[in-house]
């Protein structure tokens, strides 16, 4: 039996649109594992948001295999860059050790007990704003991760209102997704057309990095105000009290940077990662476990949606190359609801002739849309991994995570648009 390319690129949108439509009914799944026990391994599984487009992946790559033939599939499945889904896993469990996130929350704390409000207050402000913001020097993904294991016990468990954790999870991802834009190598989208537009950092500071931060302060503050009553008396306990060596923390800071300086080396940053993992037997006493069952299902999400994207350019580029610039814009920003931004940013890299308005339009679309759904960036994951338990049954609903994004997202948006 075989089947057309055509045929082949249908199947996988539908496909495609089936994990999109799970994503959403991700929180049903965990439900029904309450409701019926005996089957309750099976729907716990399929309500992992992190592992629904793996899931999805494994359908296409068998569905080619039986149409196609299995050598087909197996090429076409060998024929992706898996680069990024392995980045985000190491660079997730090195950013998340005691070493790093312990340093990080002393600078936090450091500058939250300088600043004229209270420190659960500033605190909170600074995991929404300066950590995203940070991200445009560590990467977006070691900003998501950092940004989450400190913000946990502050904002979210569950002693906080869903729709509040839900609002202040929108601030999160969006600044996330805007705030690695002052540099051209940490955010995604940005990084898929840098090399080819002559972007460079310098450019996007000057031009989509202030405006980022503008609106990255903007959210924040919005998050901070909301959560106040539940900030004044939040549970800070934090993982390690016990002070790490300096000599440790300057290791782990320098295996996170050269994992950094590596990111388009996968075979470099593995060799790093390994280095890490051994420092880390060697002194376990300074060590808490480390997230990789975490990471590895956010790689396999990651993996999933790079095999699945792989077959949507044939619908998805005709649309990117047909709009005018505001018109690409508000696609671009809508578009990146249903697809990873890097995928987006990078069909609109191929388009010959398109104007410079185009581009920043594209790239802006792309960015402030980064906080709608979970596929829409990179980093999006593994947030969810890490936040998840604080909300209702233990999983990030995707109609809650969309409506606290609205107004972040509209906030991003006007800022790439009149500023």
């Amino acid at each position: 039996m075989s089947a057309s390319p055509e045929t082949i690129q249908v199947i996988a949108a539908v496909i495609f649109a089936v994990a999109l439509l799970h994503t959403f009914a991700a929180k049903q799944f965990e439900r029904l594992s309450h409701r019926f026990p005996g089957h309750a391994g099976l729907f716990h599984l399929l309500g992992e948001v992190e592992v629904v487009f793996g899931f999805w992946a494994i359908v296409l790559v068998l569905t080619m295999a039986l149409l196609l033939g299995g050598g087909e599939a197996l090429t076409y499945a060998e024929s992706r860059n898996y680069t990024e889904p392995l980045f985000v896993f190491v660079v997730m469990v090195i950013a998340a050790s005691r070493p790093v996130l312990r340093a990080v929350m002393a600078s936090v704390n450091t500058i939250a007990e300088r600043i004229p409000l209270p420190t659960a207050l500033a605190t909170a402000w600074l995991g929404l704003a300066a950590v995203p913001l940070l991200g445009s020097l560590i990467t977006e993904p070691a900003a998501m991760t950092i940004a989450a294991l400190m913000l946990t016990p502050q904002i979210f468990r569950t002693a906080v209102p869903e729709g509040v954790k839900y609002f202040a999870l929108g601030v999160l991802f969006v600044n996330v997704s805007i705030g690695g834009t002052l540099t051209a190598y940490a955010a995604p989208p940005v990084l898929m057309v840098a090399a080819a537009w002559q972007w460079d950092s310098a450019f996007m500071a000057a031009t989509f990095g202030w405006k980022a931060a503008v609106a990255v302060v903007i959210n924040a503050t919005a998050a901070t105000f909301a959560l106040r009553k539940h900030l004044l008396t939040p549970d800070t306990t934090t993982d390690g009290v016990e002070r790490v060596p300096l000599s440790v923390v300057a290791v782990h800071i320098g295996l996170l940077a050269a994992v950094v300086l590596m990111a388009h080396h996968p075979v470099a940053f593995l060799a790093i990662f390994l280095l890490f993992l051994g420092f880390t037997q060697a002194y376990d006493k300074h060590q808490s476990p480390l997230i990789i069952k975490e990471a590895l299902l956010v790689g396999f999400f990651l993996a999933g949606l790079v095999v699945l994207g792989g077959m949507q350019a044939w619908w998805l580029q005709p649309i990117v190359s047909s709009l005018q610039p505001l018109a690409l814009f508000l696609g671009s920003l809508g578009l990146t609801a249903i697809t990873d931004n890097a995928a987006l940013t990078y069909l609109g890299s191929l388009i010959v002739g398109i104007s410079d308005e185009s581009k920043y339009m594209l790239v802006a679309g792309a960015v402030a849309g980064g906080g709608l759904t979970v596929i829409a960036n990179a980093p999006n994951p593994a947030g969810v991994a890490l936040l998840k338990r604080g909300f209702a049954d233990e999983t990030v609903g995707a109609g809650g995570l969309l409506l606290g994004a609205l107004g972040p997202t509209a906030v991003a948006a006007a800022a790439f648009l009149f500023l």
